[in-house]
């Protein structure tokens, strides 16, 4: 699904035009990129919750070259969903098989 299929939901849901829609939806993107830049978790009852998760500067290896290089330490936003939505996603494996 791409972002104006989001849109055209959104609107179509709450009635609204497809210019509000893709305004609350910039919004909501918005809002949880700038609660992950100070390292705030944003939690969506029954979706799920996205937080910021640090990583270790580590030593690894160039697969071209086979070079030992220096991976630097960083941050990473991560999604981790509610029972409801893992729920949903194996009963849609069920349904497959």
């Amino acid at each position: 699904m791409k972002s104006t299929d989001l849109i055209d939901r959104i609107a179509e849901a709450t009635g609204g035009t497809k210019a509000d829609a893709k305004t609350a939806l910039e919004t909501v993107i918005a809002s949880i990129v700038q609660a992950a830049e100070v390292g705030d978790e944003v939690s969506l009852p029954g979706f799920g919750k996205f937080t910021v998760r640090h990583t270790a500067a580590r030593t690894g290896r160039n697969p071209a070259t086979g070079a030992e290089m220096q991976i630097p330490a960083s941050r990473k936003l991560v999604f981790a969903p509610a029972k409801a939505v893992k729920d949903a996603l194996a009963g849609a494996d069920q349904k497959k098989a």
